[in-house]
């Protein structure tokens, strides 16, 4: 069987699709002949590379604001070449590259996973958005199957694009565990951490974080590992306050050192408005450390008041002190986690 995966970006760019293509790519490339065809605004990175078995293709693009990723010679190429494969697998409603996918579709099977949060999160995105659902509506329309990675995504798709549920099948992202088998903590340090891993995005809810250090205890610090758009604005914020030295910012860590973050650190926080899953609040449940996120998309299905603790959106950052108080420091107890290999078995039942 020859597999496709079509996406916006792939590794070494970092971010929740962008991880969850390059973890079914490489185990699907243990059986199977598996390709990813992304997009690089770079220009700086390989045009063809074999990564961990997976052929990798990049193709030029356009992406303003880092979105989008307009590419004419990927639609080529796809129009090409897509019917050559058995499955393509196209991923992300907000890019381009899962549109073309479906244009060019031929006699392969289309496969489709979303990780659709239901909004634009910026005004000009939001304003594209309305716009462009009479051409993303097609991506739903030729896919033979739609993939969701959590119930709260299955419900926005179901209702916003009168997809039939029987359509969608939903298959939550996993988590490498190996990767956190013996992951220690490092030698003590003399203050605690609150740790956030994602895009730099205002939905994220950051600020939140930065604006409630005033609040905790002197010894805490706020450790940020991501990259985006409103990192300024955070920076900003943090200074104003007079916070800077209890804000760390931290981009394009190796895996091993975000691994060793996630251990370090005494509690994590997501307080982002939309997420169609969380890899991050999974990863650091692996870790072993207790998760605080708002109570909003798919983060509430996370929410077990054990382990993961909600707080209310919009964000009281008086609550928000309060909560962090109660759970810093715990430890996670009787997780259960999906493995990336238990989401490929379920994905090649449907391939």
């Amino acid at each position: 069987m020859r597999v496709l995966q079509v996406c916006p970006r792939y590794y070494p760019d970092i971010g929740g699709v962008e991880e969850h293509v390059k973890n079914i790519s490489e185990r699907l490339a243990e059986r199977f002949e598996v390709s990813v065809f992304a997009t690089d605004p770079t220009g700086k990175l390989p045009k063809e590379e074999l990564v961990n078995n997976v052929k990798v293709i990049r193709f030029k693009s356009w992406a303003p604001c880092e979105a989008y990723y307009f590419s004419t010679t990927l639609k080529k190429y796809l129009t090409k070449h897509s019917g050559s494969f058995d499955i393509v697998h196209a991923h992300n409603y907000g890019a381009l590259p899962a549109l073309y996918a479906a244009q060019t579709k031929g006699k392969n099977k289309l496969v489709f996973t979303p990780h659709y949060h239901g909004i634009g999160h910026t005004f000009i995105r939001a304003l594209l958005h309305k716009p462009y659902k009479f051409l993303g509506k097609t991506i739903f329309e030729k896919a033979d199957k739609i993939v969701c990675v959590s119930n709260y995504e299955k419900s926005l798709i179901a209702n916003k694009f009168k997809v039939y549920e029987e359509k969608i099948v939903v298959i939550p992202n996993g988590v490498n565990l190996e990767e956190f088998k013996g992951l220690k903590r490092t030698k003590k340090k003399n203050y605690k951490t609150i740790l956030c891993v994602g895009r730099l995005e205002k939905y994220k809810g950051i600020q939140y974080l930065i604006e409630v250090l005033p609040l905790l205890e002197n010894d805490v610090v706020l450790e940020v590992v991501g990259k985006g758009p409103y990192k300024e604005n955070l920076v900003k914020l943090a200074k104003k306050l007079n916070e800077t030295e209890h804000v760390k910012f931290f981009q394009e860590l190796p895996r091993s050192e975000l691994l060793q973050k996630y251990a370090d650190s005494d509690l994590f926080v997501l307080l982002s408005r939309y997420e169609a899953y969380g890899i991050s609040v999974a990863e650091a449940l692996a870790s072993g450390i207790p998760c605080i996120v708002a109570k909003a998309s798919a983060l509430q299905e996370w929410i077990d008041n054990r382990n993961c603790f909600g707080i209310n959106y919009p964000v009281n950052i008086y609550e928000l002190a309060n909560l962090i108080n109660k759970v810093m420091g715990r430890r996670v107890e009787n997780i259960k986690l999906p493995d990336w290999y238990e989401v490929v078995k379920r994905l090649l039942e449907i391939y």
